[in-house]
């Protein structure tokens, strides 16, 4: 029967959390110890060796109950400032103030501030890249989506003279990705970043670097953001936004952060007055000691320890299975895999995830990031035939999840 949705459309859930819903139907909740979650968007979050101990407990001060600034209290600006001096600038003349960060209740919110605030521009995405793109650039009519799609050939990646050149032919104007990359694993660091961010001072290009998963790379041994690359943190237009989410193997608290430009963050905390209205008090200040540079060190290099295991496994017992990697994770804690040399109709990322439900296990199929605001292109997805797989969960929960796909591939 179809639902009476009256004056509201239909809307689809995205991602990871239709794929849950689904596996719900079946009995799936988050806690049920007979499912193995490979499709998770969420890092592990329990204790790890020699990581800070997890925080447990949130005292409320009696003025943490009001309003607190849109922007986020000055405390947490401030702090957040430092550690990516400490980070990324030491050295540099230019370096990030608190009037330089905003505070918001999520990186989702923080990149909707930022899309919801862009004027009548051309914006240009990537795919494969971020689910929540679709609709947070199509839901505004007055931005023109501007497609780059990256090939498996390249390894899902686009060199920066063709990157410009493509910048110069399309008039795009903006460009919004996640780096590391979700679902890819691709990174872009170094002196490659160097000159995207180069490419962009020349032409004023802004860069909106979605850094989630900074502190999940593999091929560096160390964080990488945007930041490093700025000459100008007043006058390069770049945004990078990051927070509590994935890095910091807090997922629930809903904290995020951006940095960009002094004016440019003060147009985004406009926009949060009319979206959102900022952040809870309580929530940023129980954060305060969470961004520490040295506890924020401890917590990436022991997660860095934890992940690199389970990156490894995964990468080969999928390719052991016939899944295709055609670019191991750089960054990030997911693989993106080729199933076209499966047997049909395995060789579907639906038909497979499917499958792997009656073996209760959660995978999500590739088209969901085939992003296409506005479904502006038409046809078959040209991401019909891969899956992103998660080794986020505990490494019991993965190698388990691991045999049972062997299973139904009958290896």
């Amino acid at each position: 029967m179809a639902r009476d949705l009256g004056p509201f459309r239909d809307v689809p859930y995205m991602g990871v959390i239709y794929v849950v819903a689904e596996a719900m139907k079946l009995g799936y909740d988050g806690d049920h110890p007979d499912w193995c979650n490979l499709g998770q968007g969420m890092p592990e979050i329990g204790e790890l060796p020699d990581a800070p101990p997890r925080a447990s407990r949130v005292d409320i001060d009696l003025r943490d109950l009001a309003y607190g600034p849109v922007a986020g209290i000055p405390e947490l600006r401030q702090r957040v400032a430092e550690l990516y001096n400490r980070w990324y600038r030491q050295g540099k003349a230019s370096q990030y103030a608190a009037e330089n960060v905003a505070i918001t209740a999520g990186g989702r919110l923080a990149l909707t501030r930022a899309v919801w605030a862009l004027a009548e521009i051309r914006l240009g995405y990537f795919t494969p890249d971020y689910t929540a793109y679709e609709d947070l650039i199509g839901g505004i009519p007055r931005i023109q989506a501007v497609h780059v799609p990256l090939p498996a050939e390249t390894g899902f990646a686009i060199a920066p003279a063709e990157l410009a050149a493509r910048v110069d032919a399309e008039g795009i104007q903006a460009l919004l990705l996640s780096n590391p990359c979700n679902p890819t694993g691709r990174v872009v660091h170094g002196e490659e970043l160097a000159a995207w961010v180069a490419m962009a001072r020349e032409r004023r290009t802004a860069l909106l670097f979605d850094e989630f998963y900074s502190h999940f790379v593999w091929v560096t041994g160390a964080p990488v953001s945007a930041a490093r690359t700025i000459e100008d943190v007043n006058r390069d237009p770049v945004l990078v936004v990051d927070g509590l989410t994935k890095s910091y193997r807090y997922p629930g608290w809903r904290c995020g952060w951006t940095l960009g430009p002094r004016d440019w963050i003060e147009t985004l905390t406009c926009s949060g007055s009319a979206l959102d209205g900022g952040a809870s008090r309580w929530q940023q200040r129980a954060a305060l000691e969470l961004v520490l540079p040295d506890h924020a060190a401890r917590e990436a290099e022991a997660m860095r320890r934890a992940f690199r295991p389970k990156r490894d496994l995964m990468v080969s017992r999928l390719r052991d299975l016939g899944i295709r990697i055609p670019r191991e994770p750089e960054g990030t804690f997911y693989c993106w895999g080729g199933l076209e040399n499966l047997p049909a109709p395995l060789d579907d990322g639906f038909e497979f995830f499917r499958a792997a439900l009656e073996h209760r296990v959660i995978t999500v199929p590739g088209e969901f990031f085939d992003v296409n605001p506005r479904r502006e292109r038409t046809g078959p997805s040209r991401l019909k035939k891969w899956m992103r797989f998660s080794f986020g969960a505990p490494m019991p929960v993965v190698a388990r999840g691991l045999d049972r796909l062997a299973r139904m591939l009958g290896k």
